[in-house]
């Protein structure tokens, strides 16, 4: 029997020879996601940095005259990182569940599935995406707050580090969401009842360190603390916390909870009819 006729056997998903990598396909897949949020960018690049903008409006006009320093800040400065790295989480979030649950209710998953791209790439793929809205996002909420409200950046390439790891990590979650939710009612109970809260209880408008006893100490181990501190140091170099520490503690959170979304994606649950 020649080459040409000989029967072929064909490897089941990601169980390729160690060291390949499907470059095309993992580049495909995340053009294809970077177009997904860039093609409607009135609503996801303009409309956060108008919800950001009215947050320090508000909050400027409502009590920024009459607040006193946070952590030797003025009010405003200390408010705008946290605000721009809140932002960053939501919507990396949102951009990795919403591309896997409409595909999964739409039904063309299979589009995804099908091609030859192994686990690794196809959470690789992803998260790229959720990142590259993450820092998107905060660029262009830096460039237009930044200057409106003469705050500097004291560590860019820690600022930088912050969003990118709040973006991955936040890009995680958001698949770990997207597969195990079946309907657009899931995904609104987890944005609304774990998200938004953690990173509204973040100090995002306050320092921690106001909160007595154990609650301030409970609210010191929220992951969304780590990153909003981390970044409000990138910018300002004032933290409640070790910056360090806590961008250690959410590398290491990107690598269990991506190893688990690549378990779920190998075994298909949730994802195959």
């Amino acid at each position: 029997m020649n080459d040409i006729t000989a029967p072929r056997t064909l490897r089941p998903m990601g169980e390729r020879r160690f060291g390949r990598v499907n470059w095309l396909g993992l580049w495909t897949l995340i053009l294809r996601e970077v177009r997904r949020f860039t093609s409607v960018w009135t609503q996801t690049i303009l409309g956060p940095l108008a919800t950001a903008g009215l947050f320090v409006l508000v909050f400027q006009l409502a009590i920024g005259s009459q607040r006193g320093e946070v952590l030797g800040l003025p009010f405003v400065t200390f408010l705008v990182p946290g605000i721009v790295m809140m932002t960053v989480i939501q919507n990396a979030f949102a951009n990795t569940s919403s591309s896997i649950l409409i595909s999964k209710i739409q039904g063309n998953i299979v589009d995804t599935l099908m091609p030859p791209l192994s686990p690794l790439e196809l959470t690789l793929g992803y998260v790229a995406g959720g990142v590259a809205r993450g820092v998107t996002v905060a660029g262009v909420c830096a460039l237009v707050l930044f200057p409106l409200t003469g705050t500097g950046i004291a560590h860019p390439f820690l600022a930088l580090a912050f969003v990118v790891v709040g973006s991955a990590l936040l890009a995680i979650l958001g698949m770990l969401a997207g597969i195990l939710a079946t309907k657009f009612d899931h995904l609104s109970a987890l944005t609304n009842f774990v998200v938004t809260p953690l990173s509204f209880l973040s100090g995002t408008f306050y320092s921690v360190s106001v909160i007595p006893g154990t609650l301030g100490q409970a609210a010191a181990l929220n992951p969304m603390f780590f990153l909003i501190d981390g970044a409000r140091h990138g910018v300002t170099g004032i933290s409640d916390g070790n910056p360090y520490l806590g961008l250690a503690i959410c590398l290491g959170l990107c690598l269990v909870l991506g190893a688990l979304c690549w378990a779920l994606i190998r075994a298909g649950y949730r994802l195959k009819a």
